[in-house]
Parts: structure tokens; sequence; C-alpha cells
């Protein structure tokens, strides 16, 4: 930390970053280099990102307070031709960020949306979460947190354009509108966006400006086509796995059986024959593992050297983790004492008319995303560059830092549009980026003075650890015949994500992870106590779309549809009984699911059922209303009905997207081999013929209804995961009269 530097007014986790040498402070570009991109570029407002630090007034003296975050010059560039590119200040891989936050910008900006493009940012300042203050896409805050900060952006840069038009035209600027990328004045005059924006760029950007009212938006809620469709549709979209650099080599690397295992011997010399091979390096690999890196002028050469290698593993130091094992240790471990996070009055447990108990097993995940890790190094004199999708770039743009040893400032993280994520790509360690970085410095040790692209197989992602962690849960309930909770004794073991993270001093309390209960008892007025232990196998964990809730939400919504059953009640009236009148969001998502459904109105096909759960997570509620059956002895989802609340929904149909593709994997979750097991500290699984994931013929019919608000919106990319999986289980609990209590579904 710098001397003499108040720091207690950032946000926590950047301080706990800036205490560990972590900085997020802009990197600086050549005079030379922008004036190349300016000329390219031609007019722009914000020809470059780095601006948004140097934007002055005409005196050439600081604009104002505003924070880079805040500058239109870092967000919004606008060509002579009238296009508008807006930069996105998050990680696109699939939910859609470069199309809402555009929307947002170009919606004050009154652009015209046929001429608005998006790319990403980088690990510059301006690019940080405006709420937390760190880079970050996850928690399904990108829309949420960057609403308004967005929403004034295009305001702010308008504001410009029609002091510009004024000035020009030596008329009031309160007689000037805006519509569709042009600024109207009297008589009819007219000038395009593209025709203002040099001048513009010399205002001062003010500092309030005066937002629309939500009735006259005209891009903000409306079904929009993504902007990344059509390349995406047609194979020309480029991905991190796609960097290709002048005299680029590509590594992969031999990673040990065991987590943090180290070599005992290596014997390279078949791998050095293998033509295309450059060389072989020995390097440091996360958690104090060692592995090799055979680099070569193209994967398969490297590849084929990777498999010509002879290596003898050092495993004694290490845990070797059995999955059978650790069950029983976890079973053993829950009838313990141990810190508490509700504790209510247990005694009416002995009285209770009624009692439940249940045990509950949840297996390790693997994030599985479509494009496998990959981290493109290339290093200058002094500096580094980093082509790679990473949902923390400023995180991942200060580890490179300390691994190259030079200041964070001097790196440069271009965010590249990634296949997938979930999570996987923001370890506090920055375990990916720092494996690319030691191998990038290791190549140049050796001599050779070229771009290093990392690439993981299949294989390797499936094997590479930061799974989402193994959970049981153990529940004892008692309740009277009105189906009254009287008391709820509840134990969840598990291992903590975020201990050890830049999270944990907020995340952390009393021992417990905070994203290990997410979801529990709310928004049921439940008196519960609530135990929590988490154990230290030797499995590197993370989190996993919806986190905590991919787990609590199924515990939750099945043990209250038994208690519904077993009481002789409706689900869906239950619920609506236990939420009152203290979550009338709830209520309208559930409300919204079941009427479209048909729920209780119509007679379902014989064999089939209806399964109901709602869950809130990332402050959406999504609520699903089910039709499935068994078939062969196999559960069988037909139908899938969603209600959805999260407030004002700029693109509506991205966020029906973003629930679709939730409740796949949701879906994922009760499939016959959805599971990562171990024996003898060892991955079972490999690739998606021993990991099972939904496949077109497990996709029901879906349908996804948005409860209309005006309400600032919440999160939308993982909240549609939860539910599903509980209500499927309902559904064909309600057929076979046998509760389902572990993931995958097992109907023996």
């Amino acid at each position: 930390m710098l001397p003499n530097v108040d720091y207690s007014e950032m946000p926590r986790a950047l301080q706990y970053m800036l205490a560990r040498g972590q900085t997020d402070e802009p990197a600086t570009m050549p005079r030379r280099s922008f004036l190349k991109l300016a000329g390219v570029a031609g007019l722009a407002l914000g020809a470059f990102p780095y601006l948004a630090t140097a934007q002055t007034n005409g005196a050439g003296q600081a604009a104002s307070a505003l924070k880079p975050t805040q500058q239109p010059s870092a967000f919004v560039q606008i060509a002579s031709n009238g296009e508008v590119m807006v930069t996105v200040n998050r990680l696109e891989f699939g939910q859609g960020v470069q199309t809402a936050l555009p929307m947002i910008l170009a919606e004050e900006l009154d652009a015209d949306w046929s001429l608005v493009r998006s790319q990403h940012g980088s690990n510059d300042a301006a690019y940080v979460d405006p709420l937390f203050g760190i880079h970050l896409t996850g928690g399904s805050h990108s829309v949420k947190n960057s609403f308004t900060q967005y929403r004034e952006l295009g305001a702010r840069a308008r504001a410009m354009l029609l002091g510009t038009a004024a000035a020009r035209w030596n008329v009031d600027v309160t007689t000037l509108h805006t519509q569709a990328g042009t600024v109207l004045g009297p008589g009819g005059r007219k000038l395009g966006y593209g025709e203002l924006a040099e001048a513009a760029m010399a205002l001062p950007v003010p500092e309030k400006v005066t937002l629309k009212d939500p009735k006259d938006f005209r891009l903000i809620g409306r079904p929009t086509a993504r902007l990344d469709a059509r390349a995406k549709s047609s194979g020309r979209q480029n991905f991190g796995i796609d960097v290709h650099l002048p005299g680029q080599l590509t590594a992969v690397v031999a990673r040990p059986p065991v987590f943090g295992a180290r070599l005992a011997s290596v014997d390279d010399s078949a791998a050095r024959a293998v033509k295309g091979v450059k060389t072989v390096l020995r390097v440091p690999l996360d958690r104090g593992a060692e592995g090799v890196a055979v680099v070569a002028d193209g994967y398969w050469p490297a590849k084929q050297g990777r498999d010509a290698l002879k290596l003898q593993w050092d495993t004694a130091a290490v845990e070797k983790l059995d999955s059978e094992r650790q069950l029983v240790e976890y079973r053993e471990l829950a009838g313990r004492p141990g810190p508490r996070q509700f504790d209510a009055d247990m005694a009416p447990l002995t009285t209770a008319p009624r009692q439940l108990e249940a045990e509950f097993v949840f297996p390790y995940l693997a994030h599985a995303a479509m494009e496998p890790l990959n981290c493109t190094v290339a290093l200058g004199d002094g500096r580094a560059e980093l082509w790679t999708g990473s949902q923390c770039p400023g995180l991942d743009g200060a580890a490179a830092a300390r691994v190259l040893g030079i200041k964070p400032e001097q790196v440069v993280v271009h965010v590249q549009m990634t296949g997938g994520g979930f999570g996987r790509r923001f370890s506090s360690g920055s375990d990916f980026v720092v494996e690319a970085c030691e191998i990038a410095k290791a190549a140049r040790t050796a001599g050779l003075n070229a771009p290093v692209r990392t690439l993981w197989s299949r294989e390797d992602d499936m094997r590479g650890g930061y799974y989402r962690p193994m959970h049981l849960h153990r529940a004892r309930i008692g309740f009277d015949e009105r189906g009254k909770v009287l008391a709820w004794d509840h134990v969840i073991v598990g291992q903590s994500i975020t201990t050890g993270s830049v999270f944990e001093q907020f995340q952390v309390k009393n021992g417990i992870d905070a994203t290990t209960t997410e979801g529990m008892r709310d928004p049921y007025p439940l008196p519960m106590r609530l135990t929590v232990h988490h154990p230290k196998p030797n499995v590197p964990v993370l989190w996993w779309r919806s986190v905590g809730s991919t787990h609590t939400g199924f515990v939750m919504e099945t043990l209250i549809d038994e208690i519904a059953r077993s009481t002789k009640q409706d689900p869906v009236a239950y619920r609506m009984q236990l939420f009152g009148d203290k979550h009338a969001r709830h209520r309208a998502a559930l409300q919204l699911a079941v009427d479209k459904s048909g729920y209780g109105k119509q007679s379902l096909p014989a064999g089939r059922a209806w399964g109901v759960a709602v869950h809130e997570s990332f402050e959406s509620v999504v609520a699903y209303v089910v039709e499935a059956s068994v078939q062969d002895g196999k559960p069988v989802l037909h139908r899938v009905t969603a209600g959805v609340h999260c407030n004002l929904a700029v693109n509506p149909r991205t966020v029906e997207a973003q629930v679709q593709g939730a409740a796949v994997m949701g879906l994922s979750m009760c499939l016959p081999g959805a599971a990562i097991t171990f024996k003898d500290g060892e991955v079972q699984q490999s690739n998606f013929g021993n990991f099972a994931v939904a496949r077109m013929t497990d996709m029901p019919e879906f349908e996804v209804h948005i409860v209309p608000s005006a309400e600032p919106p919440t999160g939308m990319g993982e909240p549609g995961l939860p539910p599903l999986a509980p209500a499927f289980a309902n559904a064909i609990t309600h057929l076979t009269g046998k509760p389902l209590r572990q993931l995958p579904f097992s109907l023996v």
C-alpha cells in the first residue's frame, strides 16, 4: 500500500488486494500507439479507453470529480460514419452483456441501434464494477450493478453532443433534441453524431445528467437480437482459444494425477524429438504442484510431445481422496457440534406430532464449459500482454505482474469472448493465468522470444480442479398436522469456497462461508438451527453457476414439498400460505408459472405428474412448474413453465435465454453420471463420455414468462438454475412415492 493514503473508504475486496501488493492501476499507452489507433479508427468520442483518466476541460484541467467508471471516453466511441462502439466492462461468456449493456447506454444516448457495436474492455481502472471497485463478472451482477452507470454514460455523451451542436448553430441547447443518432434543431437542422463527435470530445463531461423516465424507453425492455448472435451462429466469432499472434507458439502441460503432487523424474527425450516441438519446460503449477510444459508450433505437436513424456510423480506428501471414504467422513462430521448460522430452539422436536428426517448428498461438479481454459501471453521489455477470457482481469493482471516481476500497470489484459465459464474463470489465485505466465517466462528464458498460448484439452479441463464442492445435508424437522414447522434442525457439511479468496473477510463469519448457506430458510418463516462444517480435503473448489443455491435450493424445495404432501396440502397453496404478505415477488413469480402452465386446471396425460419449486438467488426469483414421467425406470422431463421476477427486464429475449440455459444446467445435475468422483486421489472422469450433461434429446418444451416491473433490474445469469432440479424431483416423487435425496437422481 502507498504511504499516507487512507484506504478505509475503498471496497474491502480492493483493500485486501492492495494489502497483498495487488493494484488495479490503469495501464498506460505510448503516444505513438495512440495516434496510430486514432488514425485507424477515425473520428471517435473516446478514441481509446485509457483516455478515461485523462478527460480534460477546455482549460486543460481535470474535467470533474468523476471517477474513471463514469467517464464516457472509456465506454463509447462514435466514428465519423455514425457507428457507435460500446465498451463492455464485463466478460461476455454467454449471458448476453455485450447486448444488454450497450442497450442501456444507447437508450440514454438516443443512438441508432442499427449502428451500435460492442467490444470487451480490459484491466483498465475504468472497467471495475462500479459498486464493488474490482474487475468482476460474477454473482449475476453485470446488468444489476452497471444499469445506472451505463445510463449515465449514455446521457453524459448525449449532453456533450447536444452542447457541441448548440455551439455550432449558436442556439440555446434547450431548443435541441436527439433521435436515432441525430441532433435535431430549429428550422429542420440536423447533425449526425459522427459529425459532432470530435468537437464533443473537447467539452467537459457533465457530472449530473437527467435520465429518461422509464415510460419513454424505446430500447430497454424490448426483445432484442443479440449483437453477437450472427457471428456465433455462423462460426465467425473468435474466442480466447482462437487468438493467433505472429510467431505464436502453443503449450500444453502434463499435470500431476493427484492435486499438489510434484515430479520425481522426467524423461523428455522422446518429446523433444517430436517434429514441431520447440522446448520442454519443468514449471511450477497451482497449489504447490509441478508440471511439464511442452511448447511447440501448434497444438497437435505439443500434445504429441506431451504424450511422449515419461514422468514419475511423487505423491507421498499429498492427500489421496477417495469419494466413498469421504462420504463416510462427512456423515461422521455431520453428527458433531459446530458453528451455527441460525440457532432456534429445538425443544419442540421431541414433542412435534409429525417428524421428518432426511439426508442429502451432492457430488463435486465440473464447470465443463464448451471452451476449455486458455491464455495467451506476449512478453516485451518490461511489459506483458495477455489475451484470455477473464472474469476478473484486474486480479489476473496483478497475478501476472507478480509472476513476471513487473508492475501491474505494465500488464494489459485483453478480455476475450469466451465459450462459457460458470465461475471457473475467476479463481482468487488466477491459477490458469499464472500457469500461462510461468510458461511464457520459462520459454523466454529458454530463448523463445514469441507469444505463447497455453491451451487446455477437454481432459485437462475436466480433471484440472476447481469444482463445485461436494456437500452433505442432514435435516430433522418437527411439524404439526397443518404443516406448521415447529423446529428444523439442519446440518451442512462441505468445503468453503471463499476461504483464502479476496472475499473471505466479508463472506466468512463465525467460521461459516455465506456461499454455503445462501438459499437456506428464506423466504419461509421457519424456526431453524443451522450448523455448518467446512472440511478441507485435497480438492480445489470454486463457485459454480448459482453457487450455494445449487444444493440449498434442492434441499429446501423438496423438503417443503414433502411437508405439504404428508399433510395432504397442495404444494402451491402451501407455499403461498408460507409466503404470507412478505414475499410479493415470490408469490408473483409462482402464480405466473402456475397460470401459464395450466396447473390445477388441466389434466395431464397418464403417467405424468406436476412438480413445483420456487427459489430466489442473486435478488431474482424463478418459479418452475414442470411435467415429468418415469419411462423404463428413468425420469423424463417433458415440459417446463417458468415464472420470473427480475424487476425490469432490459432485454426479455436474453432473460428467456438465460433461464433456459440455466435450467439445462440444472437438468444436467439430475442425469446419471453427473458427478466428479475420486479414487486414490485421481479424478475418475475425463470427458463428456463419463461426465453427463444434458443433450438435445433430454430437452423439454420450455416457456418463460416475466413478471412486468419498472424497478431497477436484478441478476439473471444464475437464478434459473436452482429450482429446476427440485421441481423435477418433486414431480418424480409424486409418481413413485419415494423422495429423491441425492443428485444425480437415483430411482433404485
